[in-house]
């Protein structure tokens, strides 16, 4: 019954947001609204499994809609195709929710998000991914820690020597690809391998 009642905000229908959109139906969750300002292209379909090639070009949000309804004809999905720093996703908008799940990629509109939850009262399922690794964290007003009060993650960095003398991880491999061997062959050397660069004397 609390799933059936629950009015659920889900931000983002990419790889994290097909997932959680299936997830909350086959949950039975039927009372949803769906944001992302996104159009379908070849590349999400190895991930973004709501879709199909005949959706190519159309708005994630509304086609994810679509699968959805298929999956569970009797829910209430309302999708929107468009940005959710939008002036019409305002506070109230966010008030009239009882949960806001994030399924973004874009750090920007995740601290938005994340404001927004906050001034509005409503707590916050933030999700993302970085390389394999995936992570979930809740947010509540006044009981934990907001989205932007978290300590980020600070990529680490691996000794030029090691890149290109001692290589024993696929890491490594990935890394020295990256940071040494495409931007030599395509172009000015990133950040990354500059600052590896300098760190070849350490090594």
């Amino acid at each position: 019954r609390a799933c059936r009642e629950s009015k659920v905000l889900a931000v983002g229908a990419g790889g994290i947001g097909c997932e959680l959109l299936k997830t909350l139906v086959l949950s039975g969750f039927e009372d949803i609204t769906l944001i992302d300002m996104d159009t379908i292209e070849i590349s999400n379909l190895n991930r973004q499994f709501l879709f199909r090639k005949k959706h190519v070009g159309q708005s994630k949000a509304e086609m994810a809609r679509e699968a959805a309804l298929k999956i569970a004809p009797n829910a209430k999905i309302n999708a929107f195709h468009g940005n959710v720093k939008g002036e019409k996703f305002d506070v109230d908008f966010f008030k009239s929710f009882d949960v806001v799940l994030n399924g973004l990629d874009n750090l920007d509109a995740r601290r938005h998000v994340n404001r927004m939850t906050l001034a509005a009262g409503v707590p916050l399922v933030e999700s993302g991914t970085a390389g394999y690794n995936g992570q979930v964290t809740v947010h509540r007003k006044g009981e934990t820690e907001c989205f932007e009060c978290q300590p980020k993650p600070v990529p680490k960095q691996y000794p030029v020597c090691t890149i290109r003398n001692t290589p024993d991880k696929p890491i490594h491999c990935i890394v020295w690809s990256k940071d040494l061997l495409f931007p030599g062959l395509f172009g000015e050397p990133t950040q990354a391998s500059q600052e590896n660069g300098a760190g070849e004397e350490s090594g």
